[in-house]
C-alpha cells in the first residue's frame, strides 16, 4: 500500500517544544486520515531544528464505499417533516423506500457514497492537520495573518512517489499573498553544508539523502551521535564527561548535524566553586563539562557545533573560548565582590524583597523558619537546637547575592560557600545547601539532622502561611508549588524514619507565630495564629502521601484502610501500618480473616438496617451460651489487649499475628453457631458479639475498603 510522507520546512523551532510538535503533528495526522476513512498501518514522526516530519505506511489509494440506510417519518407524516428528512439525505421522495416495520410504514433513504482517491482527499486532510496545530507561543510574518512558531519556508508532500501539492491550511488562506510554498517533492539539507534542493520519492530516500546532505533526521540518533562523541573526547583528555540528560536533549534540538569539540577553560577561573563554572557554562552556552578522575570540574569543555570547518574546528573552538572568558569574568567578579560582606550582612536587604504581599517579606520568613527550626530540632534525634536556628537564619541570605541574581538556580549553593568563608560551622553551611532540597522525585533527600530540621521548617511555613491564606492547590493550578513542598516533607520524614506527628508539627507553627516580636509586624505570624488551617492542610499532606505510597507500588486500598483505621497522623506510623496490612493480607490467615470480617459486617449491618439501631456495645457474659461463642468472646478480648499494646509500641506486625488468632475461633463461630436466633436477648448478643469482632479487626486497618 502507498506510503504517505510529509514535511514542514521552518526556520529553527525552540527545541524544548520539538518533541510536543512532533508528538502533535502525529497525532493529528492519523486522526484526519481515520476521519476521512483512510486506514493505515502506522505513523511516525520526526523533528530536527528546522523540520517536522510524518510519515505514514500503508495509506489505501482509495477511501472505501459506504453505504448507510436512514429511516425516516411515517408514511403520511406531515409534507414539512418528509421534505426536512429528504432535504437532510440529500434526495428525492420517489428515491426512498416503504417498509412495514411492525410498527407502521416508514421512509427508507439507501445512501451510496463511491469513495474518493486518496489523492485527492489527502491535501484536504493535511491541510486540516496543518492548521490544527498549536504552539505555547507564535508568530506572524510577511505581512500575513497566518501564525507558526517560527516561520515556514515549505511543505513537501509525497504520496505513493509522486509529488503531492496539500491545499492551503485555512488558518493562512486569508494571508493575503501565501507565505511558504505547499506541495512538492523538494527539500533542501543543511542550511551551510549542502542548501541545494534535492527530489525525494519515498522515506527512505528522504532519510538518506538528507543524511548525504548533513542533516540527521532522527533525533535519538543524534543523541546517541552527541553522547559517544562526548565520550570519546573525554576519553582523548582523559577525563569523564559530566552526565546532564537535560542537556543533552536540549542540545540535539539545537543541531542538524551535531560535532563535538573540545575547548579549554582559562585557569584564571579554576578557583571560582565548580558549580558556579558549571551552571554558566551550561545555562549560557550550553557547555558539556568534564570531570578529572576524583570527580573535580576538569579545565575543559565540549561544545557541540553544527557544521564541519575546513580547519577541523579550530575557530569554532577560539571563538566558543573567546565567549566563555567573558562570561566566566562576570561570574568571577560577582563571587569577588559577594564574598566582601558577610552573609549575614545580607539580611537587611531581604526585607525589600517580598515573599507573598499576604505573607510579609523574605526576611520576615527567614525570622519565622529560624524560630520553627530550632522548635522542630527538639524533635529529631541528634539536631543542635542551635546550629539548627543558626542555618536557617542564614539559609534565605544568598538570595540577596549578584551570584544568585544571576544564577537564581545556585540559591542555597552559594550560601554554603558563602557561610564557609565567613567561618560558620560546617554544619551549619550544609543545612543552608541542603535546606531547598529534595527540590524534586529524582533529587537527594537530606539526612544531616540540621539539614533536615531547616528542610521542614521552610516547607512547612511555606504550607501553613498559604493554607491559612486560602491559597491552596486547584485541580489545575499549583503555583506556590505547594504539593512539592508537601512531597518534600513526606520525604524528609520517611527517608530519616521520623516519627513526628503532622499535627504536633503544625502547632509549633502557630505557637511560634504566637511568640513572634509583634514589633515585626509579620503579616504571616498574625494569619497562622489562630491555627484553623490545620485540619486542611493536614488532610493536603495525607492525599499527597497517598499518592506517594501508591506511586511505589503499594495498593490504594490498603493505603486507604491504613489511613482510616484511626486518627494517627504519624506520617512514618501510617506508612509502616500499610506495609504491615499489604503483607498481612497477602498471607492465607489475612485472607480468610478478611473474608471473615466482610461475612460478619454484612450481618451486623444488614440487622442495624432492619432493627434501626446500633449494635455496638458491650456483651453480656450471661448470654454467652454456647462454646463457641464463648471462645471467641476470649480470644476477642485477647487479641485486643495484644494488638492495643502492639499498636502503641507501632510494631504493626505483632498486631497483625495477634488479629491472625482469631481465625480460627470465627470460623467455628460460623459454623456452629445461629446469630438471628429466637430469642431476642441471644441475637441482640451475639450481633454486639460480631460487631466487636468488626471494630477489633478494624483497629489495625479498615477492612472495609479493601478490594477482592
Amino acid at each position: 500500500m502507498p506510503e504517505l510522507l510529509l514535511e514542514l520546512l521552518s526556520e529553527e523551532i525552540p527545541a524544548r517544544l520539538q518533541a510536543r510538535a512532533a508528538d502533535e503533528l502525529k497525532r493529528l495526522v492519523a486522526s484526519e486520515l481515520e476521519g476521512a476513512g483512510l486506514a493505515h498501518e502506522s505513523v511516525d514522526a520526526h523533528v530536527t531544528p528546522r523540520r517536522l516530519a510524518v510519515v505514514v505506511a500503508g495509506v489505501p489509494e482509495r477511501q472505501p464505499d459506504l453505504r448507510e440506510e436512514r429511516r425516516g417519518p411515517r408514511v403520511g407524516a406531515p409534507d414539512r417533516a418528509i421534505e426536512g428528512f429528504l432535504k437532510s439525505c440529500g434526495i428525492a421522495r420517489e428515491q426512498c423506500e416503504e417498509r412495514d416495520t411492525g410498527k407502521g410504514v416508514f421512509l427508507f433513504a439507501i445512501l451510496e457514497r463511491t469513495g474518493e482517491a486518496a489523492v485527492d482527499v489527502l491535501p484536504r486532510v493535511l491541510a486540516a492537520a496543518i492548521g490544527r496545530m498549536s504552539w505555547p507561543k507564535s508568530m506572524r510574518w510577511s505581512g500575513g495573518r497566518g501564525r507558526w512558531i517560527r516561520p515556514l519556508q515549505q511543505v513537501m508532500c509525497v504520496f505513493d512517489g509522486n509529488a503531492l501539492r496539500i491545499e492551503t491550511p485555512a488558518a493562512f488562506k486569508d494571508a493575503g499573498e501565501l507565505q511558504f510554498a505547499t506541495g512538492g517533492n523538494e527539500t533542501v539539507g543543511h542550511r551551510f553544508l549542502s542548501p541545494a534542493r534535492f527530489a525525494v520519492s519515498s522515506f527512505a530516500d528522504y532519510r538518506s539523502r538528507l543524511a548525504d546532505a548533513y542533516v540527521i533526521l532522527e533525533r535519538d540518533r543524534r543523541k546517541a551521535m552527541i553522547r559517544e562523541s562526548l565520550d570519546e573526547l573525554a576519553r582523548t583528555e582523559g577525563l569523564v564527561p559530566r552526565r546532564d540528560d537535560a542537556l543533552l536533549d536540549e542540545v540535539a534540538g539545537l543541531v542538524e548535524w551535531p560535532v563535538a569539540l573540545c575547548g579549554r577553560i582559562d585557569g584564571a577561573f579554576m578557583d571560582v566553586p565548580d558549580e558556579v563554572l558549571t551552571t554558566s557554562m551550561r545555562s549560557h552556552q550550553k557547555y558539556f563539562s568534564l570531570l578529572d578522575s576524583n570527580g573535580a570540574l576538569a579545565p575543559r569543555f565540549v561544545v557541540i557545533a553544527n557544521i564541519d570547518t575546513p580547519d577541523g574546528g579550530a575557530a569554532v573552538i577560539a571563538g566558543n573560548e573567546r565567549v566563555l572568558r567573558a562570561r566566566l569574568s562576570d561570574a568571577r567578579f560577582f563571587w569577588d565582590q559577594d564574598r566582601k560582606s558577610p552573609l549575614e550582612a545580607r539580611l537587611d536587604p531581604l526585607a525589600d524583597s517580598v515573599f507573598h504581599e499576604k505573607l510579609g517579606t523574605m526576611a520576615a520568613k527567614a525570622a519565622r523558619i529560624e524560630r520553627l527550626a530550632r522548635a522542630i530540632a527538639e524533635s529529631i534525634p541528634g539536631c543542635d537546637a542551635d546550629a539548627a536556628a543558626r542555618a536557617a537564619r542564614l539559609a534565605k541570605a544568598d538570595l540577596a547575592t549578584d551570584m544568585v541574581f544571576e544564577f537564581p538556580e545556585l540559591q542555597g549553593v552559594m550560601g554554603r560557600y558563602y557561610a564557609l568563608h565567613d567561618g560558620e560551622d560546617a554544619v551549619v553551611a550544609e543545612a543552608v545547601r541542603d535546606h531547598y532540597s529534595p527540590a524534586g522525585p529524582g533529587d537527594t533527600c537530606p539526612t544531616a539532622p540540621v539539614s533536615v530540621a531547616v528542610a521542614l521548617a521552610d516547607r512547612l511555613d511555606t504550607l501553613a502561611g498559604f493554607f491559612a491564606i486560602g491559597e491552596t492547590p486547584t485541580g489545575s493550578r499549583d503555583p506556590y508549588a505547594l504539593r512539592r513542598a508537601a512531597l518534600g516533607i513526606i520525604r524528609l520524614v520517611l527517608e530519616n524514619r521520623l516519627h513526628l506527628p503532622f499535627r504536633e508539627l503544625c502547632r509549633m507553627v502557630v505557637e511560634q507565630a504566637r511568640a513572634a516580636d509583634p514589633a515585626a509586624a509579620d503579616p504571616c505570624a498574625a494569619v497562622l495564629q489562630d491555627g484553623g488551617w490545620i485540619e486542611e492542610l493536614f488532610s493536603f499532606v495525607a492525599d499527597r502521601l497517598k499518592v506517594h505510597l501508591r506511586d511505589r507500588g503499594m495498593r490504594h486500598d490498603h493505603v486507604a484502610a491504613a489511613f482510616a483505621a484511626g486518627d494517627d497522623d504519624d506520617l512514618l506510623a501510617v506508612v509502616a501500618r500499610t506495609r504491615a496490612l499489604a503483607e498481612f493480607l497477602a498471607s492465607e490467615d489475612g485472607s480468610n480473616l478478611l473474608m471473615a470480617h466482610r461475612r460478619a459486617g454484612n450481618i451486623v449491618s444488614i440487622e442495624e438496617r432492619k432493627d434501626g439501631t446500633s449494635h455496638a456495645g458491650e456483651i453480656d457474659d450471661a448470654n454467652l451460651v454456647q462454646s463457641e461463642e464463648l471462645t471467641l468472646a476470649r480470644e476477642l478480648a485477647s487479641a485486643e489487649a495484644a494488638a492495643a499494646a502492639a499498636i502503641a509500641d507501632r510494631s504493626y506486625v505483632d498486631a497483625m499475628k495477634a488479629m491472625a488468632g482469631l481465625r480460627a475461633p470465627v470460623d467455628r463461630f460460623f459454623d456452629e453457631v445461629t446469630v438471628n436466633a429466637d430469642d431476642p436477648d441471644l441475637r441482640a448478643n451475639r450481633l454486639r458479639l460480631l460487631s466487636r469482632f468488626r471494630a477489633t479487626v478494624d483497629r489495625i486497618g479498615d477492612f472495609s475498603l479493601i478490594e477482592s
